[in-house]
């Protein structure tokens, strides 16, 4: 749910000075009735945008489902603070953004999608193959794309074995930084560099720095941040959004999430 008259590129690309969080909802995880709850408990906590995807192999009716749940959720919530005179409609008016695995992974219940080039893949397929399949639909859809070049770092996990990716080692300063004018030259908007779901290392910040050097882009960072530290790392080294799947799938309990992002987001936007 995108606030009025506001494409989701421009709410993602508005200058802000501290970093803000996206919450990654994998469908594959988890029930659309429970995804949907972990959503609005992020949104609770200050997470600003909501990713949904992440799997390689998850049906599209299964990301749709997902999608429109938290869709609906979130539209429960702007009209119950609309009647609530101490209520804040706007802090529900927040975008649900497809992050795919591939063209399979597609629903118009969507704001918008992480329209991405791997750009460091091997394979075709991910450099532009999923991307002529699935083009027709998001028009068709009407969903939103926002262009971006898609960095997979050490240690990559299954999205680095999946994407046939030659990945960006820690010591590769000056290769991010190529890559990051590349995308900017080839129009891109967003940079997103990941080390993988579930990794046991987050991405170098002397990495994310060079990355942020190139600032027409919206550069997010994901993958390995489960703690404040970790996410308070990327954000001083320059990530405009930290991106986290892993830390929620994990939680015990609701209780236990709401600890965990109220303790990631209160770092980085410190």
């Amino acid at each position: 749910m995108l606030r009025d008259d506001e494409t989701t590129l421009s709410y993602i690309s508005s200058k802000s000075e501290k970093t803000r969080h996206i919450t990654l909802i994998d469908p594959a995880k988890q029930d659309p009735e429970t995804a949907a709850i972990r959503a609005m408990i992020a949104v609770e906590c200050g997470s600003e945008m909501i990713f949904v995807g992440g799997s390689t192999d998850t049906p599209d009716e299964i990301v749709h489902s997902t999608c429109v749940a938290i869709q609906e959720s979130l539209e429960l919530r702007v009209f119950a603070a609309s009647q609530d005179p101490n209520g804040n409609e706007e802090s529900w008016k927040i975008p649900v953004v497809l992050f795919p695995g591939g063209a399979h992974a597609l629903s118009p219940a969507a704001d918008a999608i992480t329209f991405m080039m791997l750009m460091n893949s091997k394979s075709r397929k991910f450099l532009i193959g999923e991307q002529l399949r699935g083009a027709p639909y998001l028009q068709k859809f009407g969903v939103e794309p926002l262009p971006t070049g898609y960095l997979v770092c050490a240690p990559g996990g299954r999205v680095g074995e999946v994407g046939d990716a030659e990945l960006i080692q820690p010591e590769d300063v000056e290769l991010v930084h190529s890559y990051a004018l590349t995308a900017s030259m080839y129009g891109f908007k967003v940079l997103y560099l990941e080390a993988g779901s579930g990794a046991d290392k987050q991405v170098n910040p002397l990495l994310i720095q060079s990355a942020a050097k190139c600032d027409d882009l919206v550069l997010l960072v994901g993958g390995g941040i489960r703690t404040a530290e970790q996410a308070k790392i990327a954000a001083d080294a320059g990530a405009n959004w930290i991106v986290t799947g892993t830390l929620t799938e994990d939680a015990e309990d609701s209780d236990d999430l709401r600890a965990k992002l109220t303790s990631v987001i209160s770092a980085i936007s410190s």
